[in-house]
């Protein structure tokens, strides 16, 4: 028997059980797309895996293809890809020109959500995720964006595609408590990363880095995305590490929170810079910022940078 053979009874297994037991056709169960034709769920909130991961699955799809077919809904042009969007990149850098799918015509928005989240959840644990992505699975869950029971059919649906594996599916559905509890989270921490649902991309971003913490974040996410952008905008032009105190001030100003007002809570005293002297912002690891910067002033930063780099490529040219 061949290596792949269970994997591949598994395979038969789901599709067997998505499509009544018969053979799977063309605008039925399972299809074979071509994988130029599905782009992305829009504002997909999951990084795609990298390093060593994504290796092993490129070598294992371009051995065995996609075993598990992956899930997507119709829109303008092609396909929107719900469930498998790591196994779409990895086809594509296998040199596969098309992967097997089930198609969803008609799928509302709510109810594609709940596909996108609770897929990655099937494969991973909480503890797994990137705080940005912690975000989107709790807000998902506990704003219930379709009912209980279509959430039920769907993660019924995601099991018997990866095999009956994963979360219990009554699991799922428990009270906001219970689960908190079981991720060890109280309360008050899933209120936070829900409320943290309403910043910006660049401060989730920020999050996952560890350049922001979880006190400034829900404090920032009170502000119109707008006048998060401005104070984003402040904060890379002047080096800034938001501390929760100033992060606080920002917060009672939202609403009529400018740039320049922003730059006086912040403790700038300069001019914004136009766009044009606008310098590129460079991300620093939270554990290497911690290690030179974490007690120089945010104004001194950029100098021992500058200071650093001359130094540096003045050796690197000697």
């Amino acid at each position: 028997m061949k290596a792949n053979a269970p994997k591949r009874k598994v395979f038969n297994d789901a599709v067997d059980m998505l499509t009544g037991g018969e053979p799977a056709a063309a605008g039925k169960g399972v299809q074979m797309l071509p994988v130029e034709s599905i782009k992305p769920f829009h504002n997909h909130p999951f990084h795609l895996y990298e390093g060593e991961r994504l290796d092993d699955m490129v070598e294992s799809v371009r051995e065995h293809g996609v075993l598990v077919p992956a899930i997507v809904r119709t829109a303008p042009g092609g396909y929107e890809m719900l469930a498998g969007h790591n196994r779409l990149n990895a086809a594509r850098l296998a040199g596969l020109m098309e992967i097997p799918a089930i198609v969803k015509a008609g799928l509302p928005d709510a109810e594609a959500y709940v596909y996108v989240i609770e897929t990655n959840m099937l494969q991973r644990s909480f503890n797994d995720l990137s705080v940005s992505e912690r975000i989107a699975v709790l807000a998902e869950r506990y704003d219930k964006v379709c009912g209980t029971k279509k959430r039920e059919e769907i993660l019924e649906e995601l099991q018997a595609l990866n095999g009956g594996g994963g979360h219990d599916v009554h699991q799922q559905a428990k009270s906001r408590e219970i689960i908190g509890k079981e991720l060890g989270l109280t309360g008050r921490h899933i209120a936070r990363y829900v409320r943290c649902r309403e910043l910006i991309p660049e401060f989730k971003d920020m999050l996952d880095d560890g350049s922001l913490t979880m006190v400034s974040a829900v404090e920032l996410s009170y502000l119109p995305e707008e006048e998060q952008a401005a104070v984003k905008k402040v904060m890379d032009q002047n080096c800034i590490r938001l501390k929760a105190d100033k992060a606080g001030e920002l917060r009672k100003a939202a609403g009529s929170l400018s740039e320049e007002a922003a730059q006086k809570i912040l403790g700038v005293d300069r001019p914004v810079k136009p766009d044009a002297e606008k310098p590129v912002s460079v991300k620093l690891p939270a554990k290497l910022y911690s290690r030179y910067f974490s007690d120089v002033a945010a104004k001194d930063v950029q100098g021992i940078l500058e200071e650093a780099l001359e130094l540096y490529f003045e050796r690197k040219g000697a």
